[in-house]
């Protein structure tokens, strides 16, 4: 459980500086910054919580993957299809869908991982 939480919070931070180096001075619309935003402090937050084993802190860590997994699905598949329909602000198109294909495959695992996990036995 400890390696799937430091990649979560390895993945928030980073979709996070990702995200603030991309739209700095990019004219991007604010709604498509603070996504990544919302979604990196849901991960985040269950990454931190989830220590105390629980079910209530499971669901919520695998919900921040989920959520990560949902949001980046779109970003991913729409620069995959479309890319110039697309502002890659700061980066190359090319890196930032490989950075996002990258993201996305890392959120569909944890989330996976995060169901998967057995849960940590309780001392009698």
């Amino acid at each position: 459980m400890l390696i799937l939480r430091i990649i979560a919070v390895i993945q928030a931070l980073s979709l996070i500086v990702g995200e603030t180096f991309r739209s700095w001075g990019a004219g991007r619309h604010w709604l498509f910054v603070v996504d990544d935003y919302w979604i990196s402090a849901l991960l985040l937050a269950g990454a931190i919580l989830v220590k105390p084993d629980d079910v209530r802190t499971r669901a919520l860590f695998a919900a921040g993957w989920g959520a990560n997994a949902g949001m980046l699905y779109g970003s991913f598949f729409g620069k995959l299809i479309e890319p110039t329909s697309s502002n890659p602000g700061n980066f190359g198109i090319g890196l930032l869908t490989a950075l996002i294909g990258l993201a996305f495959t890392t959120s569909v695992l944890g989330m996976i991982a995060s169901i998967l996990l057995l849960a940590t036995p309780k001392a009698a």
